[in-house]
């Protein structure tokens, strides 16, 4: 009993000298000035006794001071700012509950001897007899208690303080990582950009540049890295369904690409294949024709009667249209020659009807075009039930405009100079086209007798061709497949 005494007077003495100091040092409210909080110790986890920890958020009590709350960032612990006060006095010294039963009248209040001034406090030496303190509890917190809470609710608070670290931990790794990915998809873009510059500079052409450009694009897409050629060799290896031809077009963009850089490689084995395109009835390009809009159903006619490279003809400009002589003026594309050809009327009623907007009749470029017409073709072959209709393409009339006129002249130069080829190698496909479509086993053809010279312009008007001479009856005959 005289120790209990002794400590309990010593313990009261140094409350009053504490309570002295306070009052010396001019703190009001109960809170420490700067000079105390200056000398505290790091802050750590109650738990794993961590100084990793991030700021949580501010917590209000009842008589208006303000406390900081603190998260773990390894075990994910929350908890309050340590330095937590009662009115009048700075918990944390050797009794603070003797301290609490001074401000509480007739309350009964006990706890182990066990622990030391460094000692944690555990809840349960007073947490039983305190219930009648209500809120007031919550503001008695000691920084090295051993906290237990309950499943209700401080379980699920720092479940979902883990959770939040957790997240935050992921969020600052996905920064991380995008910081970086955007960091290689700047020098991707530096490096297409700087590839298409270099070919400008060797003076290859616009669409030559989109296309290897594009080839490029769909090699990174693969996930290749461009300054190893083997992940090149790899990724079209991998690619099964893509023909021999198509692959070459790959290598070659990606050999330019490493000529820019400086580099060389051993050019994988791929070559160019050869097909026969697909020729569809003058019917089906017709019915593409009347199909289409304004814009692109005058640009589908010109094609036909043309033969021209859709990239040819949307170069087109008003300048270059003959209304009186039924001519346009083509400008070459893919190495081909210049030349002037006839046009129908037809074609010619549907440009005088297009606006003039600008210099270029069309006023778009060939790849938007291929676009309209994809689109056009494809709701066409729907609505006719007609999937033949799918395998069009814009190309596709200038190889029917070829296989027709070798089929009606039997000339193969002439067919070279309508389609502007360099290299009659090129055209002799055509050879091969005509002898496939028109076989006389397999299409009717309407016959009709010119007896003079009148009469036989006149079928060759409408589309007839000249088959064999002259009769007794003086009369000459022609023939149009139906």
């Amino acid at each position: 009993m005289e120790n209990a005494a002794g400590g309990e007077a010593g313990f009261h003495e140094g409350a009053d000298a504490e309570e002295t100091h306070i009052r010396q040092s001019g703190s009001k409210s109960g809170k420490l000035d700067n000079q105390a909080q200056s000398h505290q110790l790091p802050i750590q986890c109650p738990e794993c006794s961590s100084e990793r920890l991030w700021k949580d958020g501010l917590r209000y009590l009842n008589d208006g001071r303000v406390v900081q709350r603190w998260v773990c960032r390894n075990c994910g612990y929350r908890f309050s700012e340590p330095n937590v006060k009662v009115p009048g006095r700075v918990l944390g010294g050797p009794n603070p509950v003797d301290d609490l039963a001074r401000g509480v009248p007739n309350l009964n209040l006990s706890y182990k001897e066990s622990f030391d001034d460094a000692s944690p406090l555990r809840r349960e030496d007073y947490g039983t007899n305190c219930a009648n303190l209500g809120q007031d509890l919550n503001t008695f917190r000691n920084p090295k208690s051993a906290r237990r809470v309950c499943a209700s609710e401080g379980g699920a608070k720092n479940s979902a303080a883990k959770a939040v670290a957790l997240a935050e931990e992921k969020s600052l790794s996905e920064k991380w990582a995008a910081g970086a990915t955007e960091k290689l998809a700047t020098d991707i873009k530096g490096k297409i950009v700087q590839y298409m510059w270099h070919l400008k500079k060797q003076g290859y052409a616009e669409d030559v540049v989109r296309n290897r450009v594009t080839a490029l694009e769909r090699l990174i897409a693969l996930g290749v890295d461009l300054n190893d050629p083997e992940t090149v060799k790899e990724a079209l290896a991998r690619q099964e369904g893509w023909r021999q031809s198509y692959k070459l077009q790959m290598v070659y963009a990606y050999e330019c690409f490493l000529k820019m850089c400086g580099l060389t490689w051993e050019r994988p084995r791929y070559k160019q294949e050869r097909t026969l395109p697909f020729i569809p009835t003058e019917e089906e390009l017709n019915q593409l024709i009347a199909g289409s809009g304004k814009i692109l159903g005058t640009f589908l006619q010109g094609l036909k009667d043309t033969g021209a490279d859709p990239g040819e003809l949307a170069k087109l400009k008003w300048t270059d249209v003959n209304f009186g002589a039924r001519t346009v003026t083509i400008t070459p594309v893919k190495g081909h020659e210049p030349r002037v050809l006839k046009v129908s009327d037809e074609f010619l009623r549907r440009v005088g009807a297009l606006p003039r907007k600008g210099d270029y009749v069309f006023g778009a470029k060939a790849k938007s075009l291929d676009v309209m017409f994809w689109r056009a073709k494809m709701a066409l072959a729907r609505k006719l039930d007609n999937p033949r209709l799918k395998a069009v393409h814009l190309t596709t009339f200038r190889h029917w405009k070829g296989t027709m006129e070798y089929h009606r002249t039997r000339d193969i130069l002439h067919v070279k100079k309508l389609l502007g080829h360099k290299n009659i190698e090129n055209t002799m496909v055509y050879v091969n086209l005509e002898g496939t479509v028109f076989n006389d086993e397999c299409y009717d053809f309407h016959v009709a007798v010119a007896k003079n010279a009148e009469e036989a312009c006149e079928l060759i008007k409408h589309g007839f061709e000249y088959v064999t001479g002259e009769y007794t009856d003086g009369g000459k005959i022609f023939r149009k497949r139906k």
